[in-house]
């Protein structure tokens, strides 16, 4: 069952995120289905923490913005998307490649969604897995 509300593409999502912090570090959208999108990030020293392995902060920001951008797209036009909670867990590192994340909805509410988001190597193994609530507000213009 298709999800989104408002018009989406990998484009949009592309020129959405432009010159954001997702933008500068390389995050790419990669996937859009009817109930998940996706997106890739390359392992190298911008995204890296100092010991040579993806920094779990980068990890995060793929998540949450992953979550928050299927959040805006799957609420109605006049709603906003603004994260609440983000938790992630880094269960293998990573020191080169694509890092490539899927986010699906957990729940998608009235007030709330809850996202859940997996980010895999090029192998398919799992290197961390996230989740992220976001407040719906409706838009005050």
């Amino acid at each position: 069952m298709r999800i989104w509300q408002k018009p989406i593409s990998l484009d949009v999502l592309t020129k959405m995120n432009a010159n954001t912090a997702a933008d500068h570090l390389g995050l790419e959208f990669t996937q859009l289905g009817d109930d998940f999108l996706g997106a890739r990030i390359h392992v190298e020293r911008k995204t890296m923490q100092p010991y040579g392995r993806l920094h779990g902060g980068v990890s995060v920001l793929v998540a949450e913005t992953l979550g928050s951008c299927g959040a805006f797209y799957a609420c109605g036009p006049q709603f906003h998307a603004f994260g609440l909670e983000i938790n992630a867990n880094h269960v293998k590192g990573a020191s080169s490649g694509y890092i490539h994340g899927t986010a699906r909805p957990f729940h998608i509410g009235k007030s709330t969604h809850v996202w859940g988001i997996e980010l895999k190597n090029e192998n398919n193994e799992l290197i961390c897995m996230s989740r992220i609530t976001v407040a719906i507000i409706q838009n005050p213009a």
